[in-house]
């Protein structure tokens, strides 16, 4: 009989704090993953220089390369992060930057999944919308739902234990990690195993 072969995620964390909210959630993520996709947390954007041309004629840093070559051999990425001025992170954009000069463009073609996490009600949903507009210009396939926006989170999470308690929420976690492994397939099938 005929099996799938496994997808391999990894998640763009776009906070800095070892606490926040967005860091749990990607922490998370690889025990809410379901059957036959597993997922890892790529390093920390915050190993990035200030994106400057002048440092890239120079030779791409070594976090940057590195990177990209994790994201490119991945099925899929979740991006993770918090919503600044309604807008995504200056660290995640500026990974972004980085990332978009390293050829192959390692984004390009590559299945994402949005998550953004926030106390406000509607969970940085104008993060999201920024972050679609610049995966675009990279020709990412970004999954359109379900949409992943925990809003209030403060009463979805044990912030002490940095463990995210309500279990909707991981539920609905889980349907969209499964809805990015449909998506990856569709982009890319694999080659069934023969059983």
């Amino acid at each position: 009989m005929s099996q799938t072969k496994p997808l391999h995620f990894v998640t763009l964390l776009g906070s800095l704090r070892k606490g926040s909210l967005n860091a749990i959630v990607a922490r998370t993520l690889p025990e809410l993953a379901p059957e036959g996709i597993t997922i890892t947390h790529l390093g920390s954007v915050g190993d990035f220089p200030h994106y400057d041309q002048d440092v890239q004629e120079q030779g791409f840093p070594a976090p940057v390369l590195a990177m990209a070559e994790q994201i490119r051999a991945a099925d899929g990425l979740i991006i993770v992060t918090p919503e600044y001025n309604y807008s995504i992170p200056g660290v995640l954009k500026n990974a972004l930057d980085w990332l978009s000069r390293v050829a192959p463009q390692p984004l390009a073609g590559k299945p994402v999944a949005l998550q953004t996490v926030s106390p406000g009600a509607i969970g940085g949903a104008r993060a999201q919308y920024h972050m679609r507009q610049t995966l675009v210009f990279l020709d990412a396939f970004v999954l359109n739902k379900p949409e992943v926006m925990i809003g209030q989170a403060m009463s979805k999470f044990d912030a002490e234990n940095l463990r995210l308690t309500d279990e909707p929420t991981r539920a609905y976690l889980t349907r969209q990690i499964a809805a990015l492994g449909a998506l990856a397939r569709q982009v890319s099938p694999h080659t069934p195993d023969a059983g």
